[in-house]
């Protein structure tokens, strides 16, 4: 699978994790910055990401800020995005499962390295369920 990943500057140990443990998983990732511990602006990066997904340069998206709030709401901006943040393994699955979540959000101030992979895995892995869950996220994209 193709994956792009951004995090702003509270993001980027996490994203340095997640992108070596995709790659460990077997997918090919596109790092999307940013690239230092200068101030950035979260929204930037969530536009970057939800952009590669939309275009069909990446399957799905991987967003990390402190909270990973800001980068939902950013990425949930862009037509065509379901992007979740994810606080626990349960919601790593259903978001796959029941609203087809195509971009996963952390927090990296709430979250350790090895949780984020435990969530990250399980996201990858699950497929959705599609049936009555259809019937609502094509409600979401008509909004």
């Amino acid at each position: 699978m193709i994956i792009a990943i951004g995090s702003d500057h509270g993001g980027i140990e996490l994203k340095s994790a997640l992108i070596q443990y995709a790659r460990q998983l077997g997918h090919t990732v596109t790092d999307c910055g940013t690239f230092g511990p200068e101030s950035v602006d979260y929204t930037d990066y969530a536009q970057i990401v939800a952009k590669k997904v939309t275009d069909g340069e990446a399957e799905r998206g991987i967003l990390i800020c402190k909270s990973g709030i800001g980068m939902s709401i950013s990425a949930n901006k862009v037509r065509g995005i379901r992007a979740a943040l994810v606080y626990n393994e349960e919601v790593a699955a259903l978001s796959r499962k029941h609203n087809d979540a195509n971009i996963i959000c952390f927090g990296a101030s709430f979250v350790d390295i090895e949780s984020a992979k435990k969530r990250l895995n399980i996201w990858l892995k699950t497929d959705f369920e599609g049936g009555r869950h259809q019937i609502r996220v094509d409600k979401i994209e008509k909004v």
